[in-house]
């Protein structure tokens, strides 16, 4: 007699009901509402905020890491391919737009979706070539590319060299001078979270979900991995790209060891891995955690390497404990609030 097999039965209730699933989307929209006022309501805070400039900054910070953190996660997260080279587009948003604004006058705030379109470009670029290759040798070539591009800022005169580039800061008093730029970075952060949303609940995220998780068997089921592979790699450098063209413009002073040190993809990394790899809260969670604890870091110690030892044994921790990142072992266990599951 032939082996019947019998499926199992799913239970009603394992299935979150209409109302719950309403609720859950109420919950995050409420929540969205409340992050959105109180982040574009900060800079009109100014009378009851005695330190506002250092708050204002620590914001800005913030806002930016939460762009990069989020940007890096299409590629590193959903896609599964971890780069260690990506501010290598924050370098050149940061370049593009300092040289428009150095030669030609041509202010940062106007064409730093310019310097996202060109970091863009050159993402799909790279993309072509290194997206050939799979786990270390991706993860060598990254390097690679960070590493050549270094090297070229450093001996091309017309962005200064190892010298660095000089800017002139916009013409506004000196207590309002940040809050331009934090508006811009609240227009990048909001963007790159919401890219990210669009992933997690469109086919073309989902085709990265199966191509991070066996490329070959997505392959065979009729994925374009490639395609998908290149357009992710060129979405991840949208937004840092806009981040480094206003981050640079902040600073008044372009220098390569600013945009093009491998530290500053670490971060990127260790956000992303400590919030919660491809998820959409995630990243955001670890850009606010990481960024304020360094802040607390050189407050009370100095700019000293006990930082990186404090960052350290914050990631140590969480992979001990949350080894899915927060939001991916909160989800995992059943205990991940409603309004912090942006990914149902």
């Amino acid at each position: 007699m032939a082996d019947i097999h019998v499926e199992p039965v799913v239970e009603a209730d394992e299935a979150p009901a209409p109302e719950e699933r309403r609720g859950g989307s109420r919950s995050r929209m409420i929540v969205g509402i409340l992050v959105a006022v109180v982040v574009l309501g900060l800079p009109l805070a100014r009378p009851w905020i005695s330190a506002y400039n250092y708050v204002l900054q620590v914001g800005l910070l913030i806002l930016m890491w939460v762009a990069m953190a989020s940007s890096w996660n299409i590629i590193g997260g959903f896609a599964g391919y971890i780069s260690l080279g990506h501010n290598v587009f924050f370098g050149i948003g940061g370049y593009f737009s300092g040289l428009l604004l150095a030669y030609l006058g041509w202010s940062p705030f106007a064409t730093a979706l310019g310097a996202g379109v060109v970091a863009m470009a050159v993402g799909v670029l790279v993309g072509l070539i290194t997206l050939r290759t799979r786990g270390p040798a991706f993860i060598i070539s990254t390097i690679a590319l960070l590493l050549l591009v270094h090297n070229a800022i450093d001996n091309w005169e017309l962005a200064g060299a190892a010298s660095g580039l000089s800017l002139p800061l916009p013409p506004l008093p000196v207590e309002w001078l940040k809050v331009p730029f934090y508006y811009g970075m609240a227009f990048c952060a909001f963007g790159a979270v919401g890219l990210a949303y669009w992933l997690a609940h469109s086919k073309f995220g989902l085709g990265l979900r199966a191509l991070s998780q066996d490329e070959t068997k997505a392959e065979v089921a009729g994925i374009n991995t490639r395609m998908y592979k290149v357009t992710a790699y060129g979405l991840s450098a949208f937004f840092i790209g806009v981040a480094g063209a206003l981050f640079g413009y902040s600073l008044s002073y372009l220098r390569p060891t600013t945009f093009f040190e491998i530290g500053l993809a670490a971060q990127m990394v260790l956000m992303s891995i400590l919030g919660g790899r491809a998820t959409v809260a995630g990243p955001v969670i670890g850009a606010v955690i990481i960024t304020a604890v360094n802040e607390y870091s050189v407050v009370q110690f100095g700019a000293t390497p006990l930082n990186i030892v404090v960052t350290g044994l914050i990631l140590l921790a969480t992979l001990l404990f949350f080894p899915l990142g927060i939001v991916g072992s909160l989800r995992e266990a059943g205990r991940l609030p409603r309004w912090l599951d942006w990914d149902s």
